[in-house]
Parts: structure tokens; C-alpha cells; sequence
């Protein structure tokens, strides 16, 4: 009924071209169904392949006879028309694109409309206007479900499924259904009712072994072909050696994160700098796995498209998905290579920047920001600020006793048993080593002694054919090194 309200005073305003990107077409109809019937308007949908038929209410039969299929033969039925109509044009988009006879008849309608006010909607998944027609338009977006009709649709499927299957009962719990309604914010109620049905069933029952899978299929329903991926594995803290604060630090705001109290402050984002291979994005991906939330990897480089504007778009329909996948953490990888400071892209990076800046100041979602970086210095400043993220860590390279506890894990990761290793001479030998390193010296030695087997000695010789990154750089970690130790949290 709220669509219905708002489309009407969309109309109302005398706007000739509205817009609606959805895949929700039947929803669409039914909506403009109701519309023309409250303004006492007649109501016609138009396809190339059924042409141009009028709707009322109830079952709609397409006749035999198909008339004005062709787009332009539509159009200039429509500016030809003197009775106002409300007119739903469906897939569109591909005959405006190099065809200007369209766009003008498209435009000569919009330009007509104080003397024969059509409504013209135009539907699609997505529509980007020529620029002649795209200040005569307004968009207009479907609602999406609330909590309590995602849980009215979960109770319908629980109850078709018992129909089913002799009146059984679907096994859930209150925390895994709090936890399900969350994940499936953000969908359409038709994707959030056939997102329910898989996870009820497959096995008459709502686990907790279901919620990743549902945020696999909702992740792919909203599809960002590239720019954005879903991180398939993830990890814990358990599969991280030291970062004792960071842990500490999520351990403490887990409860915030997860509670729903408007009171309660949720925490926002973190920055991870270090140097590389250091576990920055191990620790990304554990936040992840620890806080049981899906994550989600933003590729700042794929964002970038030659095309005017188009960069901007993708970081904004990134950042809605990200939205639409609340509660999940969002994860930018090295984000100095996309917004970095400069002018040698005609502004764009600074665009992006004021584009990302709006969304981590104004959201309102559960979506926990990860960073990491391994140069602080080319980011601008007010990105890292107090507000923007909540700390920044510093990640350094780890110390002895660390570096036992990761030889330990990769060991173990190989299937090797970690009490057959001299772990402690292990961990002093890797002085300067940092966590990939020490991983590498582990396969590169399995390598060189596939006959013989794995020991302590094969990966000392590795080490010691090994110039770590803390010696080849040196200069360049001291400085990094420096400038955090005044300016962060050690991780």
C-alpha cells in the first residue's frame, strides 16, 4: 500500500518518465494495476513480444492478434494518443541505445505532457537514460519485505512444507530464525521466499548450517559480475598466530555488532596496515569467520571503467549489495591502489573517494568495513580519520614466539605433526620472516624432500636461502614502522 501511496504522488507531480529497476515485473503490474484504478486511468503494458495490451484486473488473456510490437510503432501510438493512460514499457532499454528516432518520440511525449499527461513507466533490471530524456525522468524503487513479512513468509513455507510431508514440523530455533530474518533483509519477497525454501527443504529443518548457503544464493541473486566477490572461506582466530589485541578488540564489540538495540552503538570498520604477507588479509577474513558473518571482497581496480561516470556507479552498487548482504563484512584489499591521492585520472579516484566517504558516513546497516593497506601515506586523510574507522592496527612482522605458533598451524594445515619439528629453532631461525614466508619456506622444503620426508633441517635450508622482505626492504619497513608506532594499535 506504501508503494501504491508514493507512486501516486509520484504522478501527482506531473512526471512524465518514471523509472523502476527491478526484476520484480508481476509485483510491478500488480502495483500499476492498482495505481490506474485509484486515478481512474486506463492501464496498457507493452513487450516486443506480446505488443501493446490493455490491463485490468484478474487473469489477462494476450490476443491473437499482436498490435504495435515494433518499439517506435508503440511510441508513436502513445504520443498520438489524446486520452491520458498509464503506460508500462517493459525491457525498453535496448531500442534507445543508437536509435535517436526513439529517443525522440520518447522525449516529444515527455515534452507533451501538460497538454496529455501520460504516465509513462519505464521497467527494467537496468536502464540508463540517454542524457536528452534523463532530466524529463524520476526513478522509483519497490519497497523491499520488512521483518515481520519475511517471518510471515518463512511461518508460510513452514506450514506448506508440514502440508507436504504429513503435518511435520519444521526444527528451527529462535536465534537461527533472528539470524535467517537478517540474512534475507534486503531481497525481494519473491527471492526471499525461494531462499526460505531452500533452506527448509532440504532437510525440514532451519540450522545453522543454512544460513551460509542462503547468503551463497542471495549473493548470487544479486550478482556484481566481478567487481564484488563472495569469499567462499573464510577463517577464525584460531588460524592466526598473535594479533592479541586485534582479537581482543572484536571480541569486546561482537555483542554490539550483533545486537539489534538501537541504543547500543554498532562498531564500524578497522584499517589493517603492515607490510606484506604479514596476515592482514588472513585477519580480514577471520573477523569474518569469527563474527559468523559472510564476507564480502570489493576489488577497487575492477570498479574502474572508461566510460564517464561508470567508475561511480560501481562503487555505489557495490556498496548497495553490501547493504543488501547486511550483516556481512566488507573487506577492501590493499585500498591504497584505488584511492589513492592524486590527479591523473581526471578526478575520478577523488569522486570515488567522496562516493565512499557518503556511504561510511550515512549507512545504516550492519556492514562491518576491513581495510588493509600497505602504504598508509598515499591514502587521503580523510579516509582514516576517527569517525570514518574505529582504529587503525598496525600488523607487523612477528615475533619469535609467533613465528612457532605459525609454523605450527601451516604444519598442521599439510597434514604434518608439529611435535616432529624443533619448533623453537624454527622460530628463531625466521627472524624478520613474516607469516607468508614462513608458509612458503614449509612447501618450498616439502618439495626438495619428497623421498625422504619432511624435517626440521629441509625447512631450515629454505630459510636459509631465503631473503626475507625485511631485508630486502628494510629502509622501507623502518620508516613504516616509525610512522606507527606514534600513530596506531599494535595488532
Amino acid at each position: 500500500m506504501q508503494d501504491a501511496h508514493d507512486l501516486k504522488l509520484m504522478l501527482d507531480s506531473r512526471v512524465p518518465l518514471v523509472v523502476i529497476e527491478t526484476h520484480e515485473e508481476n509485483k510491478t503490474i500488480t502495483l500499476l494495476q492498482r495505481v490506474a484504478r485509484d486515478k481512474n486511468r486506463t492501464f496498457y503494458r507493452w513487450s516486443v513480444t506480446d505488443g501493446l495490451i490493455r490491463l485490468g484486473f484478474g487473469p489477462q488473456l494476450v490476443p491473437k492478434k499482436r498490435e504495435h510490437q515494433d518499439p517506435s510503432e508503440v511510441l508513436e501510438h502513445i504520443k498520438q494518443a489524446q486520452t491520458p493512460g498509464i503506460y508500462l514499457l517493459c525491457d525498453l532499454h535496448p531500442y534507445l541505445t543508437d536509435q535517436p528516432h526513439n529517443v525522440r518520440l520518447l522525449k516529444d511525449i515527455a515534452l507533451n505532457h501538460g497538454q496529455v499527461p501520460h504516465a509513462v513507466i519505464l521497467l527494467s533490471h537496468r536502464l540508463n537514460l540517454p542524457p536528452e530524456i534523463s532530466r524529463y525522468s524520476a526513478s522509483f524503487q519497490l519497497s523491499l519485505p520488512s521483518d515481520e513479512r519475511i517471518l510471515a513468509i518463512i511461518r508460510e513455507e513452514a506450514r506448506h512444507y508440514a502440508e507436504q510431508n504429513g503435518q511435520k514440523r519444521i526444527k528451527t530455533d529462535n536465534k537461527t530464525l533472528r539470524r535467517l530474518m537478517a540474512n534475507l533483509q534486503g531481497l525481494s519477497a519473491s527471492d526471499v521466499r525461494r531462499l526460505v525454501r531452500i533452506a527448509i527443504w532440504q532437510d525440514g529443518a532451519i540450522t545453522e548450517e543454512d544460513l551460509p548457503v542462503v547468503n551463497e544464493a542471495k549473493f548470487s541473486l544479486l550478482d556484481m559480475g566481478g567487481v564484488m566477490s563472495y569469499e567462499y572461506e573464510t577463517a577464525d582466530f584460531s588460524q592466526v598466530a598473535g594479533l592479541d589485541n586485534l582479537k581482543q578488540w572484536l571480541q569486546a564489540r561482537a555483542q554490539a555488532f550483533h545486537s539489534r538495540d538501537p541504543g547500543m552503538e554498532q562498531p564500524r570498520g578497522i584499517l589493517l596496515l603492515g607490510v606484506q604477507g604479514g596476515g592482514k588479509s588472513l585477519a580480514a577474513k577471520a573477523v569474518a569467520g569469527t563474527w559468523n558473518l559472510p564476507l564480502l571482497r570489493l576489488d577497487v581496480g575492477a570498479l574502474y571503467n572508461k566510460y564517464h561516470g561508470e567508475t561511480e556507479r560501481n562503487l555505489r552498487e557495490a556498496l548497495a549489495m553490501a547493504d543488501a548482504m547486511a550483516p556481512c563484512v566488507l573487506w577492501l584489499d590493499e585500498i591504497e591502489k584505488g584511492l589513492a591521492q592524486g590527479n591523473s585520472d581526471d578526478g575520478t579516484s577523488r569522486r570515488m573517494l567522496g562516493t565512499l566517504l557518503t556511504w561510511m558516513a550515512e549507512r545504516k546497516n550492519s556492514v562491518f568495513f576491513t581495510a588493509t593497506s600497505n602504504d598508509i601515506s598515499r591514502l587521503p586523510p580523510e579516509l582514516i580519520r576517527k569517525g570514518r574507522v574505529d582504529e587503525i592496527f598496525f600488523v607487523d612482522l612477528p615475533d619469535a614466539s609467533v613465528r612457532q605458533a605459525i609454523f605450527d598451524i601451516h604444519l598442521r594445515k599439510r597434514d604434518l605433526n608439529p611435535d616432529l619439528f624443533d619448533l623453537k629453532q624454527l622460530g628463531e631461525a625466521s627472524e624478520g620472516f613474516s607469516g607468508a614466508e614462513i608458509e612458503q619456506a614449509i612447501v618450498a622444503a616439502r618439495y626438495g624432500s619428497e623421498r625422504t620426508g619432511i624435517a626440521t633441517e629441509c625447512i631450515l635450508r629454505e630459510i636459509a636461502n631465503t631473503s626475507p622482505l625485511s631485508v630486502v626492504m628494510a629502509e622501507k619497513l623502518q620508516h613504516l614502522r616509525q610512522w606507527a608506532a606514534e600513530r596506531t594499535i599494535p595488532a
